[in-house]
């Protein structure tokens, strides 16, 4: 199991519209790039528009970013996609024994290790911008 492909895509989303900012981004053209149904990108860009990301118009083909790349962070866009409510990256499983030592300690044990982890995440998610992603995609190519 893991995170949800949304948050992925939804940064994939983003960097596109930014990189084909002179052209029309429909969704049609980001299921290109991304390898999906557009069905599957109209649904992300209405989350990312919901989040104050995107802008677009019903109707009017076309996407664009809302705020300026520094100004947009990878959490950003991880809690626009809801790809995990609040403390709860990691799940646990329900109803262990409590007549067993573990079972009755296990949650009390790994709970807080758990959210340090996904708040450590996440505290890397804020320091990166869409404009760093966007500059390493064009240095890898050769894009000034």
């Amino acid at each position: 199991m893991s995170i949800s492909s949304r948050f992925a895509v939804g940064i994939h989303i983003l960097t596109l519209i930014e990189f084909n900012k002179e052209g029309v981004t429909s969704s049609e053209f980001l299921a290109s790039s991304v390898n999906t149904n557009p069905v599957v990108i109209r649904k992300l860009m209405g989350m990312l528009k919901k989040s104050g990301l995107i802008e677009v118009h019903p109707g009017i083909a076309g996407a664009k970013l809302a705020k300026e790349l520094s100004d947009i962070t990878l959490f950003d866009v991880y809690k626009a996609v809801n790809v995990v409510q609040e403390n709860e990256l990691f799940s646990i499983h329900e109803s262990p024994h409590p007549d067993c030592p573990v079972g009755r300690n296990i949650h009390n044990t790994i709970e807080p290790l758990f959210t340090a982890a996904q708040l450590a995440m996440e505290k890397v998610l804020r320091s990166v911008t869409l404009e760093d992603v966007v500059k390493d995609v064009a240095t890898k190519e050769n894009i000034s």
